[in-house]
């Protein structure tokens, strides 16, 4: 978008309002194309209630279709997610589009063991 302001264009982005707060909050988790059946295991770097951020070289494109298993303090989460970004700076995001009703209640304590617990 753009705005002119005596005579100097400014040009402003506006980003998106996320869902739900993402947190700092590490654990395992295994990634595997739906299609291509290719995995790539690391640890999250960002975590909520609808998606996650992963750091790996090796990335899927925009667009994947993605089972995740994220396990933390023997503990599990299995969804179906879907990659919406993929850069080689920032690593990969992933929006949750399935989860079991159980495993988003593991999530959602997860998290607020973590928020609850300070630094």
């Amino acid at each position: 978008m753009q705005f002119i302001h005596s005579g100097r264009g400014y040009s402003v982005t506006f980003q998106p309002l996320r869902r739900t707060s993402r947190y700092p909050l590490v654990v395992d988790i295994e990634v595997t194309d739906i299609e291509l059946k290719v995995q790539i295991r690391g640890q999250t770097k960002e975590l909520s209630l609808f998606g996650c951020g992963f750091e790996s070289i090796k990335q899927f494109s925009k667009g994947t279709s993605v089972v995740i298993r994220l396990s933390h303090r023997s503990e599990e989460v299995n969804a179906l997610a879907r990659v919406i970004y993929a850069n080689s700076n920032l690593g990969m995001g992933f929006a949750f589009t399935q989860i079991e009703r159980e495993d988003e209640r593991i999530l959602q304590w997860w998290i607020t063991a973590f928020t609850s617990n300070p630094m």
